[in-house]
């Protein structure tokens, strides 16, 4: 893609703005945290092994290099805004959690000399033992190595760019600058910020409308009780039960999809793949959504031919779905890597329209998804899918049914797939969007 004109100037001032925002407000943060009385640390015994390796001291520094060369990489105004809004967001988030719970590096690094010892020293000439969770280093990084990952193709060079991010992301503890909770801490930070400021899409905040439906708040609230449950015992149970912290952010980023997001939350894109940033900051609710799906599926795996090379299934593993021409995936929440070889062609083969799970499509949706269909059978036979084959992706064939004139009303197209598929049932809330739908 050609590169927009003038971002090299919009870049030097993004940095003329960061540059100074991050000296100020992590300096007064480490000074203000200094005079308190109040501050304690968390610690756990194995960390007292941890080696001190001077050397790491450099891939340490090199952030600060980094940060300058990846408002570089940007190809548009809109990606470096957004890569520079996610700094800053994450500049904002952890000195607020530095002034709200502040805590101390425990541990006492002897004299160093030679080059190692002098970054040592001008790094403590402004850093002091506090500002540890979320680290900031780490959250920072994230977002950097986002940036770098996205824009390296060459395999050499794209393995030198996690080889070194991954270098730095030691070295916070190499170098004894921070003690272990506060690495997954920022990483969680940082993620949450590139989730909050995708290099493209929609932004979340700006597509945010409050649920109108019951079910979706009732759902939303039962994700919303187990993220707290989580939360609650990971803090009153503490050491690696303060692992559960990232189950109960995953069940609230959920429970706010539900009620606030909706599908685009998932952030799943046109080629079936959730964003990074999603994957892992839902990845302990999507390793459960994708066992939940095996373990109601696992007797009856296969799809089923509903109608004229129609077929109706659960989403696909990798390499699952080479003998469909082409695939209908309604899920949000789950990855559907097909890999098609169709995928090449002007018209794709993969389409994605995102519904949440135990959620009637709206009749707008399912309109899409008849005439979806009906345009992808002509290529060959078609997957229609979402994570079990039973609820969304039934509804969505049924519309076909109804739309193409294969089927008079609702109780013949439910026939017709339970014919095919037993176990489908449209419920309630399906069938009064396929109603709404046949009366447009």
């Amino acid at each position: 893609m050609a590169r927009e004109a003038g971002l090299i100037r919009r870049g030097v001032l993004w940095l003329l703005l960061l540059g100074p925002l991050f000296f100020l407000s992590y300096g007064l943060a480490n000074s203000y945290t200094a005079t308190r009385d109040d501050v304690g640390s968390l610690v756990f015994d194995w960390e007292r092994h941890m080696p001190l390796w001077p050397w790491t001291i450099i891939p340490y520094w090199s952030i600060d290099l980094l940060y300058g060369l990846s408002f570089l990489l940007p190809r548009n105004r809109r990606e470096m805004d957004r890569h520079a809004l996610a700094l800053l967001t994450a500049q904002l988030l952890s000195v607020s959690c530095f002034l709200l719970w502040p805590l101390r590096f425990t541990f006492e690094r002897p004299e160093l000399a030679g080059l190692f010892g002098w970054l040592f020293d001008v790094l403590m000439g402004f850093d002091k033992p506090f500002n540890q969770a979320p680290s900031l280093h780490i959250a920072l990084l994230v977002i950097i190595w986002t940036m770098f990952a996205r824009h390296t193709r060459r395999p050499l060079l794209r393995g030198l760019v996690h080889g070194w991010m991954a270098l730095i992301g030691v070295s916070v503890l190499t170098t004894w600058q921070h003690h272990f909770i506060d690495l997954p801490s920022g990483a969680l930070v940082g993620l949450l910020c590139v989730w909050l400021w995708p290099h493209r899409g929609p932004l979340p905040l700006h597509a945010a409308r409050l649920a109108r439906e019951p079910k979706r708040w009732r759902l939303g609230l039962r994700y919303g009780l187990g993220a707290g449950l989580c939360a609650w015992l990971g803090v009153s149970l503490g050491g690696l039960w303060l692992g559960l912290l990232w189950p109960a952010l995953a069940l609230l980023m959920v429970a706010l999809n539900y009620v606030l997001f909706g599908a685009g939350g998932f952030q799943k894109d046109a080629t079936g793949r959730l964003s990074t940033a999603a994957t892992w900051l839902l990845a302990p609710y999507l390793i459960g959504a994708w066992i939940n799906s095996r373990l109601w599926t696992w007797r009856h795996p296969h799809a089923d031919e509903v109608c004229d090379g129609v077929y109706l299934g659960r989403i696909p593993g990798r390499g699952q779905a080479t003998s469909f021409a082409g695939v209908l995936d309604l899920s949000a929440e789950l990855p559907c890597r097909c890999d098609l070889p169709a995928m090449q062609q002007e018209q794709p083969a993969y389409l994605n329209l995102p519904t949440l799970d135990l959620i009637a499509p709206s009749p707008a949706l399912l309109d899409q998804a008849a005439e979806a269909i009906e345009r992808l059978r002509q290529h060959g036979s078609v997957l229609v899918c979402c994570a079990l084959g039973y609820s969304r992706s039934a509804s969505a064939v049924a519309a076909w049914l109804i739309h193409t004139g294969r089927c008079a009303d609702i109780e013949a197209a439910q026939a017709l797939i339970r014919k095919a598929r037993p176990g489908v049932v449209l419920h309630p809330g399906h069938r009064q969007a396929l109603r709404r739908k046949e009366v447009r």
